[in-house]
C-alpha cells in the first residue's frame, strides 16, 4: 500500500489563557515533536483575536529538489475547498441568481432524473448523490483528464442510483461540491477560478491564493508545497510516479471539492473576514454554520462547507 504524506496546512484561531511567551514555547514543542516523529509536515499558524502567536515552518516543500517550506509557501487546499465553493453560491445567492431551493436540474437539465435533489443538498452533504470517483475509476479513459462537464456527461450515461433520498440522512459528497464548482460556473458565466478570484481573494486581499490544476493546466507556481507519497519501502516520491491511470493525474481538472491552493497568511485573512460583513451579514453567516435539519428532525454537524463543532481550547 502506498501512503501519503502530503504537506500539511493548519490556520486556526484559539482562545487561551497563558502568557504568550509560554504558549509560543508549548506550541513550538508540540510541532517540532511531530516534526521529528515524521507525522507532521507544514506549516503552522496560530491566532489569537486575531493577532498571530505562532508561525513556524516544519519540513520539506519538495522532496525532489530538497527546497523547505517558509512561511510563504503555497499549499493545495483539497477539501478546504469546499468553503470557498460554498460562499460562492452564498454570494449567487445573495445577487438573487439562484435559490437554495432549486433543484439542481434547474442549472444541470441533462441529471433531471435527480428529482429532489437541491443546491442545499449538495452544500451540505444530504442529496445522496453517488461517489463520482468510483464511477471514474470504473469507466473513465484514463488517458483524459476530466472536469467538471464529464462528471455530468458520465451521470448523465450511466444514472447512478442514489444511495438513499435527499435530506434522509448525511453522507459527505465530493460529487456534490463537483456539481456546485460546475453551477458557480454556468450561473455566474466565469470560470470557477475567477469567480472566486474576483468575489472572494481580490476583495479580501488574499493575493497567494488561486485555483491551480498543476496537470490540467500546468504552470509554474513559486514557493509551492508539492505532495508526496511514502510507498512500502519508505521512498519518498512524487504521486505522479504512479502514472496517468492514477486518480491524482486523470481527475485534476475537477474544481469545487478541491483546487484551491493558499497560504496560512491568507487563510488568516479569510478567517478574520467570517467576523465581519465584508463578504456575508450575519443571516447569511447563521446558515453557513447551522447543521442540516434531516427528516427525522435530527440536525447535521455540517453546514455550507463547514463542519460545525463547539470546542473550547486552552494552551497552557
Amino acid at each position: 500500500m502506498n501512503k501519503f504524506l502530503l504537506p500539511i496546512l493548519i490556520s486556526i484561531t484559539v482562545c487561551a489563557n497563558a502568557q504568550d511567551k509560554n504558549k509560543t514555547a508549548k506550541l513550538d514543542s508540540l510541532f517540532t515533536k511531530k516534526y521529528e516523529d515524521k507525522t507532521f509536515n507544514g506549516n503552522v499558524l496560530i491566532a489569537e483575536k486575531g493577532k498571530i502567536i505562532f508561525q513556524k515552518s516544519f519540513g520539506v516543500a519538495d522532496y525532489e529538489s530538497k527546497r523547505l517550506l517558509n512561511n510563504t509557501t503555497i499549499f493545495e487546499l483539497a477539501s478546504v475547498s469546499k468553503q470557498f465553493t460554498a460562499m460562492g453560491i452564498v454570494l449567487l445567492e445573495k445577487q438573487g441568481k439562484l435559490k437554495y431551493d432549486d433543484p439542481i436540474s434547474k442549472y444541470i437539465p441533462e441529471l433531471s432524473f435527480y428529482k429532489n435533489i437541491t443546491v442545499r443538498n449538495l452544500l451540505n452533504h444530504t442529496g445522496g448523490l453517488s461517489d463520482y470517483i468510483n464511477l471514474f475509476s470504473k469507466n473513465w479513459d484514463k488517458k483524459k483528464i476530466a472536469t467538471n462537464n464529464d462528471i455530468i456527461s458520465e451521470f448523465a450515461k450511466y444514472k447512478p442510483e442514489i444511495n438513499f433520498q435527499p435530506n434522509e440522512k448525511y453522507e459527505y459528497s465530493n460529487t456534490g461540491y463537483a456539481l456546485l464548482g460546475y453551477i458557480i460556473e454556468k450561473v455566474s458565466g466565469q470560470t470557477f477560478g475567477d469567480y472566486l478570484e474576483t468575489k472572494i481573494f481580490k476583495p479580501l486581499g488574499m493575493k497567494n491564493t488561486f485555483v491551480y490544476r498543476s496537470r490540467f493546466q500546468p504552470k509554474v507556481v513559486e514557493n509551492y508545497a508539492k505532495g508526496f507519497i511514502e510507498n512500502d519501502f519508505v521512498f519518498i516520491v512524487s504521486p505522479d510516479v504512479l502514472g496517468k491511470s492514477y486518480l491524482s493525474y486523470y481527475l485534476d481538472g475537477i474544481v469545487g471539492y478541491g483546487m484551491v491552493n493558499s497560504t496560512t497568511d491568507d487563510l488568516l485573512k479569510w478567517d478574520r473576514s467570517l467576523y465581519t460583513d465584508k463578504l456575508v451579514n450575519e443571516k447569511d453567516k447563521s446558515i453557513i454554520f447551522q447543521g442540516a435539519k434531516l427528516n427525522n428532525g435530527k440536525l447535521t454537524d455540517y453546514g455550507f462547507g463547514w463542519q460545525v463543532a463547539h470546542h473550547k481550547i486552552t494552551i497552557w
